[in-house]
């Protein structure tokens, strides 16, 4: 498939200078065009134990030192997502962005020592009531196996005079040994720390309020490795594949709630507020 644009990455990229890209680096706005195809890749991606330590402990994983946590590439995959957001043919700011929806398939369990090339891919976009959704493809490989890939749907939100939008309702799932939380006020930047991610947002009040969050927001990828944590069990080393939906933001420090259920080949999940009344997280997992 041909690319509008095809990035080759001898290593990884930081992080934390991608982002002084995107607080600093000025951008006009949405130009009313379908989003080109950009891709990125990095090979001979080698992964640190602490590292993956430290986000087994923040999300709670019990880590064996060998297999890596479901959602730990997605680390991976986001440093090249943001590679495509400071791309000159993205015209508008990341910060006026939503994670809206977020599918992972493991094709098999990936080692911490093995040598990986990631790739990313915006693929698709279209216009909704709500603004400009489009689509990242993320893909793992060992060798030329496929072993990993996700699946991001992102939102650029568009104000639109007298459009209100509705608040999620939680779903008709049985709510049942339901799991209360404790979101400390430290988590956001003991799993940017671990993940490399220091989005302000996640990071102190006064930082989050500049941005418009009367408190701190939860990264929504903790909530979706938070979940998968508990699932691991029925999960095992089967294929799988982990839909999530972002609802409500979780601020910090809080409470909030998590229960699932038995489906046809797999679980359906939400973590909910306190009350147990609107879902933060919707989501299932599939075996494959």
């Amino acid at each position: 498939m041909s690319h509008d644009y095809a990035i080759e990455l001898k290593a990884m990229p930081s992080l934390l200078s991608l982002y002084r890209k995107i607080l600093f680096g000025r951008k006009p706005g949405w130009n009313q065009q379908p989003l080109p195809n950009i891709y990125v890749q990095a090979s001979n991606v080698v992964l640190s134990q602490d590292k993956i330590s430290q986000y087994a402990a923040v999300c709670s994983f019990e880590y064996d030192g060998m297999t890596l946590p479901p959602t730990y590439l997605y680390v991976w995959a986001f440093r090249l997502h943001a590679m495509i957001f400071t791309h000159k043919a993205v015209t508008f700011p990341l910060l006026g962005m939503l994670h809206l929806k977020n599918s992972i398939s493991v094709l098999r369990p990936v080692r911490a020592d093995e040598t990986l090339i990631v790739q990313c891919e915006l693929t698709t976009s279209r216009t909704t009531d709500a603004g400009l959704e489009f689509d990242l493809v993320s893909k793992v490989f060992v060798g030329e196996e496929l072993v990993w890939q996700a699946l991001s749907t992102y939102l650029y939100r568009i104000e639109s005079a007298g459009r209100r939008a509705r608040p999620p309702k939680a779903s008709e799932m049985v709510w049942e040994n339901v799991q209360q939380w404790r979101l400390t006020d430290d988590l956001g930047r003991r799993y940017a720390k671990a993940s490399g991610d220091y989005n302000l947002i996640h990071l102190h009040p006064l930082l989050s309020k500049r941005f418009g969050f009367e408190r701190v927001l939860a990264h929504g990828m903790w909530s979706k490795a938070r979940v998968m944590s508990q699932l691991m069990t029925f999960v095992g080393d089967r294929p799988f594949q982990v839909d999530v939906e972002f609802k409500l933001p979780v601020f910090m420090p809080s409470e909030v709630t998590f229960a699932f259920e038995s489906i046809e080949n797999g679980k359906r999940f939400e973590m909910r507020d306190v009350k147990g009344r609107r879902p933060h997280l919707q989501g299932s997992i599939t075996y494959l």
